[in-house]
């Protein structure tokens, strides 16, 4: 899929990270669905959206999961 600008975009992104405390954190990250069009046109911009409309609630859904499982770990004594 060609851009419409010359430019990369995260559209919806997801992370693992080890903070410097050591603690294991996730993060999502992402265009927000209502400035999509800022960053496609078109054809284009119906497919990232339909893409986000389909991936975000299932990567919501384990980040809540994921979150509250490290919050656990992250916290044992």
């Amino acid at each position: 899929m060609k851009l419409s600008k010359p430019q990369e975009a995260t559209v919806l992104g997801f992370k693992i990270l080890i903070d410097s405390k050591g603690s294991v954190v996730t993060e999502m990250c992402g265009i927000p669905p209502e400035d999509l069009h800022k960053a496609f046109k078109g054809e284009e911009l119906e497919t990232i959206r339909n893409i986000v409309h389909l991936t975000k609630p299932k990567l919501d859904v384990l980040h809540a999961f994921l979150e509250a499982e490290l919050n656990a770990l992250n916290h044992k004594g």
